[in-house]
């Protein structure tokens, strides 16, 4: 990242990066201005969650189909099930923290991998980043894994960067966030889970989407997995070029989401759901 005062303003003047912001605001605005959104938007932000936590807990490896995720209960069971459950914790968890995210981004990590682990990992490494030597259950993401210490300062940084505001667009903020979180891996688990739970808080904080009806999350799974890894890779890489590629990939990700919920709004105007 550029060492300016304001970095992340820097990313957003990447080439290609403001065409992408102007196409989500564009793709959220067609969203918000739905008629169904004047009364029903408690029910849309409801159903969002869902697809957004079925899509998270896709990327992470646990794939179902979103009535299945409906009508099951056994979220505490082993494999899957378990993944599926601290994704829809996740999202209904995310929403309850906009105000702690402002005041210490780190604290809200911390809750966040509290409430996806649940009683599945070791309670001693929960809710903190990983110290030296621990191992890391990530199954999507192999990229190089980042020493503890280096998470560390990395963490402490971008704690600092948000909490010195920025000029950046949301979208852009998000993906950094999201990205950086990936590249780190700072949990012993659930990282991916948590990612994408702070990008959304991010989206939602940021004023881009405050019903939070536009899940970026079934973007990502829309694009599917191998261009979310190979997007992040360009992230990792930190040249401009993978950097403004990971912006693009993340903001047409909120562009399907926004679509998706789209749908949602014409599927209950028609008396379909």
């Amino acid at each position: 990242m550029s060492t300016t005062a304001d970095p992340l303003a820097t990313l957003a003047s990447l080439p290609g990066v403001a065409d992408s912001v102007d196409s989500v605001r564009k793709s959220v605005d067609r969203v918000y201005g739905h008629r169904i959104m004047r009364r029903r938007s408690n029910e849309v932000t409801s159903e969002a969650a869902l697809r957004g936590a079925r899509a998270s807990a896709a990327l992470a490896g646990a794939e179902w189909a979103l009535e299945e995720v409906r009508r099951r209960s056994d979220f505490g069971v082993e494999g899957e099930p378990r993944t599926v459950g601290a994704a829809l914790r996740l999202t209904a968890e995310a929403g309850q923290l906009l105000s702690v995210w402002r005041q210490s981004p780190l604290r809200v990590l911390a809750r966040l991998h509290l409430v996806a682990a649940g009683g599945g990992a070791q309670q001693e490494s929960v809710g903190r980043p990983r110290l030296a030597g621990e191992p890391v259950d990530e199954p999507l993401v192999e990229l190089a894994l980042p020493d503890a210490d280096e998470v560390a300062g990395r963490l402490d940084g971008l704690a600092r960067l948000l909490l010195a505001g920025s000029e950046a667009p949301a979208p852009v903020v998000a993906a950094v966030v999201h990205g950086e979180l990936l590249a780190l891996r700072p949990f012993g688990s659930y990282n991916g889970l948590v990612a994408r739970a702070a990008e959304r808080i991010v989206l939602v904080g940021g004023g881009l989407d405050p019903k939070s009806v536009c899940p970026a999350e079934v973007g990502h799974a829309e694009q599917d997995r191998a261009a979310y890894v190979a997007a992040l890779e360009g992230y990792v890489s930190g040249t401009p070029a993978g950097m403004a590629a990971w912006i693009a990939h993340c903001g047409r990700s909120v562009e399907l989401g926004a679509r998706e919920s789209t749908a949602v709004c014409e599927a209950m105007q028609r008396g379909a759901a």
